[in-house]
Parts: C-alpha cells; sequence; structure tokens
C-alpha cells in the first residue's frame, strides 16, 4: 500500500513537472523568439485604420464646363432607440417614404420598409439598434432632398412637442457623390458612376483607373475600448486626387443637337436616334447625342438597359444610299465617273438577280450625275460593279475604314460587317445594302472627303490634367490615318454632294438640308430592315439618315443623322422630313455658334485653289446650268421665267473665285420684275444691278435689309437699305439659358450656354 501511494505520489510529481517545464518553454518561445510577431499582431488590433477618400476628377467639355463632378452628398440615418423614446416610429416612416420615393415610387411599401428599420433591433438580444442607414432611397441624397428632409424633421419635432430635432431619431451624414450637372446631357459618352462607386459605362468606366485616384489612410493606436492611447503612433498616407478629362465636346453644340433630335422623336417616334458633331479636319467630336438617353443622377430611372448604348459607336445598320460616297469616290479617283454620261435607269441584273431603283421604274435614261441626286441604285451598280469592279470596290471600303473599328476612345465600339462574297453582295454594297456600318464609322469617311482625302482618327478626349495643379498631362492632338483619295478626288466628290443638297429641280434628294447663306455638300440614306425573326427585308420599315457637311470650300462642321424605323405611315418618301430638318437646325446653329458666317459675308482667298472658270451656260436650261455650274463649282442664280439662258455673268471663259455667284436671265429685262435682293452685300447687289440694268441708290453700308422701287430717269430704279451683319443676325439660339424641369439638374451656380 505503501509502495503504491509513493508510485502515485513520484506520477504525478513528474506530470506537474512536465506541465511546469512545458509552461516555461511556452513563456520563452511567446516573450522571446515569438515576441516580434505577437507584437505586430496587437498593434495591428490596437490599430484604428480611417480610409480617406480620394477626390475623382473632374469631366469637362472643351470650354472648362463640368459635366461630371464630385459633389457634397447626404444619407438619411436612423436611432431605432430615440424613435422609440419619442414613441414616433409610425410619423418617420410615413414622413420620409413620401420624401424618399421619387416620382412613380411605392410610397406604401417604402413606408413599410422604413418602419421596419426604424424598429429594428439588434440580432442577439431584444435591445433597439441606434443607427439604421435608409437603403437605398435615403442613401447619398442631394442637396433639394435633404432640404425637404431637413424640413420634416424641423417640423415632426414641433408637432410632437419635442425638444430638440434630434429627438425625432432622423439625422443626415455628409457625404460625397457623382454628380452631372447638365442633368441627361451627352449620358451615353459621360457614362455615370453608381452609388456604390463603380463606373459604369462611357467616359465615366474606360478612363476609371485615371479617374479615380488612390485613397490614403490615417492609422491611429486604441485600446480594446476604441480609446486612442496614450503616446501613440500615427500613420498617414495622404490620398492622391484622381486626374481631370477634357472632352472636345462642346455643350452648347451637344444641348443644341439633342434637342434637335429630340423633336423628330416625339414627331417620328423612331425606335432611336443618333447625331454626330463633329470637326472634319481634326475629327474632334462636338457633340454625340442619342436618344433615348438617361439621367445619370438618376440612373435607375430607364426605360431598359439599351438606354445606357451609345448608338453612334455600338450599334451596326446597313447604311444604305449614305454608303454610295465610298463608290462616288473610287470612281472619280480612278477616272470612271463621268457625270454626263448616260445609262438606262430602273432596273439591272446581276448573275441571273434583278436589282431595282427606289423609283419603280426608275427615271428613264438621265446621266450619272442625275442618278447621284436621285440616288440611283442601278448608277452605282454601273459605276462600282461594273466600272470599277468587285476587287477594287473592296479596296476602297477598306481604305475607308469599313469593317474595321475605328478606334475611338469610348468603350464597346463595334467593328461592322463587310463580308462579300458573290457579285451580287459586290452589285448591292455599291449602295450600301448586305452590309452593316456604324454611325462613326460614316463620320470618319464623310470627315475624309471633306479633309481632302484625309481620313483622321475620331476621338472625345482632348486632354487630361492634374486636378492640383491644373497642368496638362497629356494632350491628343489629331492623328492621320491615310490618304484613301487624293484631294482632287476629293474636291470633285465634293462638289458633286453639294449638288445633292442644293440642286432641287434637278432631283437632288437632300435638299431640305439647304441652308441658305452656306454651301452644303450631304447625302440622303434609307435602308431597308430585316425585323427580327424574318429573313427578308420589311417593306415598310427603314433606317433613314442623312450625313453632310459645310461650308463646302472651307468645310467646319460635320453632321451626321441616322433614325431608326421612324413612323412613316408605310411612305420612304418621308425620309428626309426626319432627318433634314434636324440636321439643318444643327448645322446652322453650330455654324453661327463657331462664328462661320454665311457665304456673302466670307472674306475668300484668290489663290489659285480657289479660281476656277466660268463655262457657258448660254441656251441651256436652267436645270441643266445649275448643273454644269456646279461641276465647276459655281452656284446659280437666275431672273425671269423661260426655257432657256439668254444672258449670263460673268461671261463664258473668265477666271473667277469660287464664291463667285453667276447670274443668268430666263427672259427680256423688261419683263423681269424687281428681284429680291435682301440679304447679299452692298458688292453682289450692285452686280444684280448692273446686270439687270437697274439703276441703284444705297444708304448704309454691309449687308442689304430692305429696298424700295423708285422712278428711275428713263428705266427701273431701286434704293436700298444696307446695315453691318452683325446688326443682322440675332444671337445664336445656344445663348438661350436651358431649364430641365428638376431644380437639381441645373444649380443656380451651373453657366448655362
Amino acid at each position: 500500500m505503501h509502495k503504491k501511494m509513493k508510485l502515485r505520489s513520484l506520477l504525478i510529481g513528474v506530470v506537474f513537472s512536465l506541465l511546469f517545464g512545458a509552461l516555461i518553454a511556452r513563456m520563452y518561445w511567446v516573450q522571446v523568439v515569438d515576441a516580434a510577431w505577437l507584437q505586430g499582431k496587437a498593434e495591428v488590433r490596437w490599430q484604428d485604420n480611417e480610409i480617406i477618400r480620394a477626390k475623382r476628377g473632374t469631366i469637362t467639355d472643351r470650354d472648362g464646363r463640368p459635366l461630371a463632378e464630385d459633389t457634397v452628398a447626404y444619407t438619411v440615418a436612423l436611432n431605432p432607440t430615440i424613435i422609440a423614446e419619442s414613441h414616433v416610429e409610425r410619423e418617420v416612416a410615413r414622413g420620409l417614404a413620401q420624401i424618399l420615393a421619387g416620382a412613380g415610387g411605392n410610397v406604401g411599401e417604402l413606408e413599410n420598409k422604413i418602419y421596419a428599420m426604424a424598429t429594428k433591433k439588434r440580432a442577439d438580444s431584444d435591445k433597439l439598434l441606434q443607427e439604421v442607414e435608409v437603403r437605398n432611397e435615403g442613401w447619398k441624397i442631394d442637396g433639394e432632398t435633404k432640404q425637404k428632409v431637413d424640413a420634416f424633421i424641423e417640423e415632426l419635432a414641433k408637432s410632437k412637442s419635442l425638444r430638440k430635432k434630434s429627438a425625432t431619431g432622423i439625422y443626415l451624414k455628409e457625404t460625397s457623390m457623382r454628380y452631372y450637372p447638365y442633368s441627361r446631357l451627352a449620358s451615353q459618352v459621360l457614362g455615370y458612376v453608381d452609388k456604390e462607386g463603380n463606373a459604369k459605362y462611357g467616359v465615366e468606366s474606360m478612363y476609371n483607373d485615371l479617374l479615380k485616384g488612390t485613397p490614403g489612410k490615417l492609422s491611429r493606436q486604441q485600446d480594446r475600448m476604441g480609446i486612442e492611447l496614450p503616446d501613440s503612433k500615427v500613420s498617414l498616407t495622404p490620398a492622391v486626387n484622381g486626374n481631370d478629362i477634357m472632352l472636345t465636346i462642346d455643350e452648347e453644340i451637344q444641348y443644341i443637337t439633342e434637342q434637335a433630335i429630340q423633336k423628330m422623336m416625339d414627331k417620328y417616334h423612331p425606335k432611336s436616334m443618333t447625331a454626330v458633331v463633329a470637326d472634319p479636319k481634326t475629327m474632334e467630336i462636338l457633340a454625340m447625342a442619342n436618344a433615348p438617353d438617361f439621367n445619370p443622377n438618376r440612373y435607375w430611372e430607364i426605360g431598359g438597359p439599351e438606354d445606357f448604348k451609345n448608338d453612334a459607336i455600338s450599334s451596326q445598320y446597313e447604311p444604305g444610299s449614305t454608303f454610295k460616297l465610298v463608290t462616288l469616290a473610287g470612281t472619280i479617283e480612278e477616272g470612271l465617273f463621268n457625270p454626263n454620261d448616260t445609262y438606262q435607269s430602273g432596273q439591272i441584273m446581276v448573275t441571273g438577280q434583278r436589282l431595282n431603283d427606289h423609283q419603280i421604274g426608275g427615271w428613264g435614261k438621265i446621266t450619272f450625275l442625275e442618278g447621284l441626286l436621285r440616288s440611283s441604285n442601278v448608277a452605282f451598280v454601273k459605276l462600282g460593279y461594273e466600272k470599277l469592279g468587285m476587287e477594287k470596290l473592296r479596296s476602297y471600303i477598306d481604305k475607308f475604314g469599313f469593317g474595321a473599328k475605328t478606334g475611338i476612345d469610348l468603350p464597346q465600339e463595334a467593328a461592322g460587317q463587310v463580308g462579300m462574297r458573290y457579285p451580287v453582295e459586290y452589285a448591292t454594297a455599291t449602295y450600301g445594302q448586305g452590309l452593316t456600318a456604324t454611325v462613326i464609322q460614316q463620320v470618319a469617311a464623310y470627315g475624309a472627303i471633306a479633309n481632302g482625302g484625309k481620313l483622321m482618327w475620331p476621338h472625345v478626349l482632348k486632354q487630361i490634367s492634374d486636378s492640383e495643379t491644373g497642368e496638362a498631362i497629356q494632350k491628343f492632338e489629331p492623328k492621320f490615318v491615310r490618304q484613301v483619295v487624293t484631294e482632287d478626288t476629293a474636291k470633285q466628290a465634293g462638289l458633286d454632294l453639294e449638288q445633292v443638297v442644293a440642286n432641287k429641280e434637278g432631283g437632288g434628294t437632300g435638299w431640305r438640308a439647304y441652308i441658305d447663306g452656306y454651301r452644303v455638300a450631304g447625302k440622303t440614306g434609307t435602308a431597308q430592315v430585316v425585323r427580327a425573326g424574318e429573313k427578308t427585308y420589311s417593306t415598310d420599315t427603314w433606317v433613314v439618315s442623312f450625313i453632310g457637311y459645310a461650308p463646302v470650300d472651307n468645310p467646319r462642321v460635320l453632321v451626321a443623322i441616322v433614325a431608326d424605323q421612324p413612323d412613316l405611315k408605310g411612305d420612304y418618301h418621308e425620309g428626309g422630313n426626319v432627318t433634314g430638318p434636324p440636321f439643318k437646325e444643327i448645322m446652322q446653329q453650330t455654324l453661327r455658334h463657331l462664328e462661320v458666317k454665311a457665304s456673302a459675308a466670307q472674306v475668300k482667298s484668290t489663290t489659285a485653289e480657289s479660281m476656277t472658270v466660268v463655262p457657258d451656260v448660254q441656251t441651256m436650261t436652267s436645270a441643266t446650268a445649275k448643273t454644269k455650274l456646279a461641276q465647276a463649282g459655281l452656284q446659280l442664280e437666275t431672273y425671269g421665267k423661260g426655257n432657256a439662258v439668254l444672258r449670263q455673268y460673268p461671261a463664258p471663259g473668265t477666271e473667277v473665285s469660287m464664291t463667285q455667284r453667276v447670274y443668268a436671265t430666263l427672259a427680256d429685262n423688261d419683263t423681269i420684275p424687281l428681284p429680291e435682293l435682301a440679304g447679299k452685300s452692298l458688292r453682289e447687289a450692285l452686280e444684280v444691278c448692273s446686270f439687270l440694268q437697274l439703276a441703284c441708290k444705297t444708304n448704309g453700308t454691309g449687308y442689304v435689309t430692305g429696298q424700295t422701287a423708285t422712278d428711275g430717269d428713263g428705266g427701273k430704279s431701286v434704293e436700298l437699305t444696307l446695315q453691318p451683319l452683325s446688326e443682322t443676325y440675332n444671337a445664336p439660339a445656344g445663348n438661350a439659358a436651358k431649364t430641365t424641369g428638376n431644380k437639381t439638374d441645373t444649380p443656380s451656380n451651373a453657366k448655362k450656354p
């Protein structure tokens, strides 16, 4: 028994000795071997890390007007404990729901949601929470909504006889949000930043890394109760704010463009409309508009995901007759386009398949120039398929950039499809059918013709700047891509396209885009649509378009308009009414905004490049004479009624500036009524008076604003009133202040165009 007790005592002693040894070893390990690691872990737990938010860079238009910027926002928060003490749970829920539900929101549903928040308990007990944020409706609200919440808090405290407004249990936490001062303006170009700080679509998304900056951090040591330790280490890593981005977009031109296409949306109800305005010499995009659009300040209020899509770069469509530019330029370049050659319009057979003009039966035997003016498909099959040939046609399509992305500095650009394999596909491609293109590809192609055959890179970024110093980090200069045709070819193509707009008598389909005082070149387009689920073209649904530039002799502005399936009541001839008026409105106001004066007021050079020889048009009909002069880059004005030109000024063979108008009489001077001279310069008015043998007296200087017939000595006489140009034009329409119907969309300190 004694031996057993001794053995048991020995075992216990050994066990305790081992335990004590292990404890000593562990203490040594903790205090010596692992001390540095544990100290580091402890410091991490002691630290209170505060993230310092970086300010996101501002996006501005070309004149520095903010299109997207960070601004103060507020989040509505509730204290359920205080709300319960004041017994205002239902009042808080009802009042906030009415403010935060927004247009079309379900107030009753939101009231129940906020009530649940106002009475929310901790997960591990019956105690009420001390803070609940009202998300998403009360998260990052704007200043106007904050004012409504403040007013409600004050009213609630007063009605419930609460001593302090804080007794309502409602308070507002200051934060920041992305704000778009001009609301919907250029929304698909800009994209948006959601409330979580995620950049979506457009410039915001593509250049997020440049805009977002780098957050900073402030670290302090504290105990487990959250109290800062004495002599604690404080570490500060400053935030680096994001860079600013300046776009090539002009806010005023963008507004003009959006207003113009919205009028057509309201009138013809197309599925969508797109308009692009560019400087053809640099291919800077001055405006890029799509309808429908969206409000990036309230990005969740949309008709559907397609509202975010930038159709100017992401949507592909059969271009139709605007694509005839490629065929026209190619045949001019190869010396195959003789505008006076004739052909039989109406229909043409290609490898057993019949291709038709849009006019049933055509127009008989006409010239190729008239075929261009009337947008004859047969003319372009003969030019592009028969004369130019499939191989060269394809080469010009490639040169102009179709079937490949332009590389525009925006996300989600489409390349279009040019997959011609069979002869008939080449034939239909000559007039823009059977292949697809994007609006921006078309803009670049027309820009090449306006720019002397030079294809340029289209872009929307102008400059990236340091947001702290304002110094430019990177500037985006115009980029030359390639020479697609010679300068002479481009010039001749431009003169031919000018007739599409100016020569209504000769069948020009673009006459609705004519602007008095400015020389406009352009082309209409009407493409049939293959409806979803079908394999053949619809007979009553079209994509209609118009693309053009001005002034022809010194292009400054290029405008493209595309409308997808407008309601034309089954008559494709109405397509010009959808695209012509907005083109004219955008072009005219943009030219004035850029201070491009009407042709009568322009000071022209007299270099060899701008000179031409006046052809003989006497005995020709007025339509033929107009076409003949247009080929020389000259415009015709006729006086009197008759079948043929009797006299012309300047005389045939005279070398004149291409800005010189040619005057012609169609009847004897005695039978010609007093002409309307308003808008003409003094020089032009005197030319007309001299040509028509009118005695002319003038009052003032500048341009004719009024005229009065007077008795002359043995002949007709007229007295003209003139004023300087600055007094004859109204201020640009873009100078009018814009309103959106939403005070938060246009702050009082926002600069109006």
